[in-house]
């Protein structure tokens, strides 16, 4: 499996315990207790882990991986990045879009016409926003009334900013 048909959900944090178990920070929403395996990446490629145990403490997970025993096992994945197949994901609604699928999609402004490409989506409490790189970079919400449209298909974002909000 290769890292385009995959989305990435978090990382290895650090180890925990003597056993090999880790810690693992979660960064995407997702069904946690339904997992059965992930992938890390390691040297540019994917390779699959199995979990034995996992248990949620909220903003952090312990895994217990079946092939990792010991401490030192445990210590190669450690800061490694963790990714399940696109295809695990729920099938959205129309219009809706993961923050990762918009990444590289042109953006343009109803009125001020092309603004960039989407360079990432951060999320700010509850506020997600579209970090925009065009002639400079710019940040606008990703919340009606401000998002006008988004078309996979042409890999295109509308907006509806203010009149003035690129003078901010």
């Amino acid at each position: 499996m290769s890292i385009e048909e995959c989305f990435k959900i978090g990382y290895v944090a650090k180890t925990h315990g003597l056993k090999g178990e880790v810690t693992v920070v979660f960064e995407n929403d997702f069904e946690i207790d339904e997992l059965t395996s992930l992938f890390a990446e390691m040297n540019g490629s994917l390779v699959p882990y199995f979990i034995e145990t996992l248990s949620d403490r909220g903003d952090k997970s312990f895994i217990k991986f079946e092939s990792i025993d010991s401490l030192t096992a445990a210590e190669n994945i450690k800061g490694k990045s963790l990714y399940l197949p696109k295809s695990s994901r729920a099938k959205l609604k129309r219009g809706e879009f993961y923050d990762d699928e918009v990444v590289g999609f042109s953006v343009e402004d109803e009125s001020l016409g092309y603004l960039g490409l989407v360079k990432e989506i951060q999320s700010q409490g509850l506020n997600r926003i579209l970090i925009i790189q065009g002639n400079k970079e710019i940040l606008a919400p990703i919340n009606s009334p401000f998002v006008v449209s988004v078309n996979k298909t042409k890999r295109l974002i509308k907006l509806r900013l203010p009149e003035g909000y690129l003078d901010i």
